[in-house]
């Protein structure tokens, strides 16, 4: 299958992409990573020879910016007047939610918005995170479970 041009597949991705990383970094930080992703797919696209599977492809960039942007994270200076971003302008439980979604190890949280945002099954987040069915299972369970105690 012969790759499309790089604007139709940008077209046909960007939207899964970009909501992927609004819940994996938060909104503020989802447009940068959404170009840090897009430009890694640039450099990278003029070599790849089959189109089949480009969704997951992006998505495994995708979520691979996404956790470098979280060790990024730690090591930079947080503002003591920063103001939190929020993923919903909503208040209450939705609030809480989205706060205890950011404060996942960021494994945890990449694979419980694959799964629960996406709704992916679990052989794809594997691929899309580089590593096992079981490993992806892990993430995803341990994520919840860190989640049912952050929101007690």
């Amino acid at each position: 299958m012969a790759l499309p041009p790089f604007q139709v597949f940008l077209d046909a991705n960007r939207g899964t992409v970009h909501r992927f990383l609004r819940v994996a970094v938060g909104p503020n930080e989802a447009d940068d990573v959404f170009q840090e992703t897009f430009l890694a797919a640039l450099r990278a696209y003029p070599r790849l020879r089959n189109a089949a599977s480009l969704d997951r492809w992006v998505l495994r960039i995708a979520s691979r910016k996404a956790i470098d942007h979280h060790r990024a994270a730690r090591r930079r200076a947080v503002p003591t007047d920063a103001v939190p971003d929020r993923a919903s302008t909503d208040h209450g439980r939705d609030d809480e939610l989205w706060d205890a979604v950011r404060r996942l190890p960021p494994r945890q949280r990449i694979a419980v918005v694959h799964r629960h945002v996406l709704d992916l099954p679990y052989s794809e987040i594997a691929e899309l995170m580089g590593s096992t069915e079981q490993t992806a299972r892990a993430n995803v369970y341990q994520g919840l479970e860190q989640l049912r105690r952050l929101m007690r």
